[in-house]
């Protein structure tokens, strides 16, 4: 009874909701012109499987491949750990940590777990944001909040991108021991882009998803998380075909 009631649940939610409401109203459209009905269906139906969490999971399981967490045992010294900025949600009225995003917050949590575990490491915290307000300044805060002295903590606040992060901080990183925390989705574009700098990074990856513990009654049922995941590693390989196509039309760019 639990099962069937977390089903229906699911079911109820706004992505399911709304593909099997456009489902229905397709059955109940003319169908005299064919192909585009038939794309109709082919679209509604290829993004409720798209958004299965067993559709995101073999996503999942193919781009992070060679991707794991930071290990602690197999590296005895970190000089810089650089934490690269993601979403944030600027409110003066609220902490500096109800400010970041979930994604940045993920990264920076795991960036001051590693500044404990190395106490002698600099911390870097990077993005820029809107007005006044920066990731690279919110993440600074909350850190300090956590127990991080000032003195270790140094912003990148004009980086809009991973492109510019890398290439501004690259100058304050080069021949040092130097751990990159992001997201495990984009880590293999931040490596690239750092590497392309000289910087020859050791990967802090964080927020890691994995839907293959969900129970079989819900793999094919559309899921706003799978989606997003889904999603975050479109983008994540668009970027790379962009930035493939820069550097094939310019070998010098990032």
């Amino acid at each position: 009874m639990f099962e069937v009631k977390k089903v229906i649940g699911q079911l109820l939610m706004p992505l399911p909701l709304s593909l099997l409401v456009l489902m229905l109203l397709l059955l109940l459209l003319s169908k005299q012109r064919k192909l585009p009905y038939f794309l109709c269906w082919l679209s509604v139906l290829g993004l409720w499987f798209l958004a299965t969490p067993f559709m995101a999971q073999k996503i999942i399981d193919f781009h992070y491949q060679g991707i794991t967490a930071f290990a602690p045992e197999k590296h005895k010294n970190l000089d810089k750990i650089v934490v690269l900025g993601c979403n944030l949600h600027p409110d003066s009225r609220l902490p500096s940590n109800a400010q970041l995003g979930a994604c940045g917050l993920a990264r920076l949590v795991e960036g001051v777990r590693l500044a404990k575990l190395y106490p002698q490491a600099e911390l870097f915290v990077s993005g820029a944001g809107y007005g006044n307000t920066t990731s690279s300044s919110l993440m600074a805060a909350t850190a300090h909040s956590l127990g991080i002295a000032r003195s270790r903590i140094h912003q990148n606040p004009n980086a809009k991108d991973t492109a510019d992060e890398a290439r501004l901080m690259a100058p304050r990183l080069v021949d040092y021991d130097v751990a990159l925390v992001t997201s495990a989705s984009h880590m293999h574009r931040a490596k690239n882009l750092f590497n392309a700098q000289g910087v020859d990074i050791i990967p802090a990856a964080t927020a890691f998803y994995n839907f293959s513990q969900l129970p079989l009654s819900r793999q094919f049922i559309a899921y706003h998380e799978a989606l997003l995941i889904v999603t975050r590693i479109w983008h994540e390989k668009i970027g790379m075909l962009w930035l493939s196509l820069r550097r094939w039309i310019d070998p010098e760019a990032l």
